[in-house]
């Protein structure tokens, strides 16, 4: 039978650091595949509205957004202070929205194309004829499901 000696310290062994380099390796790439970057510029500015009943949209994939608005400042002195429609990195007008929204949907998945939901983050000062316009272009493109993005407002008096 083994004695068990105990006059000897133990010592600790030392720290393994040999799989070290894997454990950085899957999480760098776990990162690089749940992480989003922001893929449209915004060419617009935008201040949204406020409301008091807001809903949070669950699956962002299904959204497309319009941004209308006056343009940043640096884009003013090409395209001028009036108001625009932005797709994606584009300036459209009003007409083309209708082109834009069906090239979107033909790109999504076959399964997703009836989900679509378009969101029009429009500018609180943005006339409403130009949105007006813009439900038009949608209705023709048979994009039915439109959302307003809205801040939520904030010392309610009911």
């Amino acid at each position: 039978m083994a004695k068990i000696r105990k006059d000897k310290k133990r010592e600790t062994p030392a720290l393994a650091t040999t799989s070290l380099p894997d454990i950085v390796f899957v999480f760098l790439f776990f990162f690089m595949m749940v992480t989003t970057m922001r893929e449209v510029e915004l060419r617009v500015q935008v201040t949204l509205p406020q409301a008091t009943e807001l809903i949070k949209l669950e699956n962002k994939s299904l959204v497309r957004n319009i941004h209308i608005g006056r343009p940043t400042l640096e884009l003013q002195r090409t395209f001028g202070p009036e108001t625009r429609i932005q797709i994606n990195d584009a300036f459209v007008d009003a007409v083309q929205v209708q082109e834009v929204i069906i090239a979107e949907r033909s790109a999504m998945p076959e399964r997703d194309q009836g989900q679509m939901i378009v969101s029009i983050r429009a500018d609180k000062d943005t006339r409403m004829g130009i949105i007006t316009d813009v439900k038009q272009s949608l209705r023709r493109a048979y994009a039915l499901r439109v959302n307003y993005n809205a801040n939520q407002l904030t010392n309610v008096h009911r």
